[in-house]
């Protein structure tokens, strides 16, 4: 995607939920999975997608929840919603965050500018805040796919890991 394609991708999911984030299994690329609805009276019907951020070469996840809040939500109760609803805090169990004010790319990124450089590929920077976690991605590329249900981003199986290790 070139940059307002980006942008486009971005405002499309602006005041949607976060449900899922993290690195894709194999760990180069990161994936942010997003509940989108619509106004029901539209017929548009929800869905999940994955925007997956290509060659992610650096994440980094902060709390968005003040450190005044974090004092009321330590309690194990609020991991749960059923348990946490009624309590003072923030209820982790809700499980999903609201994604707001939303994803934006930088315009100037030192990171984003040094990988170019260094790979021969366009890279950017996004910024991607919720209510939860505030999520600062490098990356070259997007990619936004429907995700249908039972998809699940990583399954523990019963082998090991693999012990090749990849030399640099």
């Amino acid at each position: 995607m070139d940059i307002d394609e980006i942008r486009a991708a971005f405002d499309d999911v602006f005041d949607q939920a976060i449900v899922f984030h993290g690195f894709a299994d194999y760990l180069r690329d990161y994936d942010v999975f997003v509940y989108a609805t619509a106004d029901p009276r539209t017929g548009i019907t929800p869905q999940h997608l994955r925007y997956r951020f290509k060659h992610c070469v650096r994440a980094v996840t902060t709390s968005a929840v003040p450190p005044e809040v974090w004092m009321r939500s330590l309690d194990e109760r609020l991991v749960d919603y059923e348990q946490g609803v009624d309590l003072d805090g923030y209820v982790w169990g809700v499980k999903w965050q609201e994604l707001y004010p939303g994803m934006k790319l930088l315009r100037e990124s030192p990171d984003a500018e040094r990988w170019s450089r260094l790979l021969d590929l366009p890279f950017h920077e996004a910024l991607i805040e919720t209510n939860g976690h505030n999520i600062s991605l490098v990356f070259s590329d997007l990619v936004v796919d429907v995700v249908d249900p039972g998809y699940a981003p990583f399954m523990v199986t019963g082998g090991e890991p693999d012990v090749e290790v990849p030399l640099p």
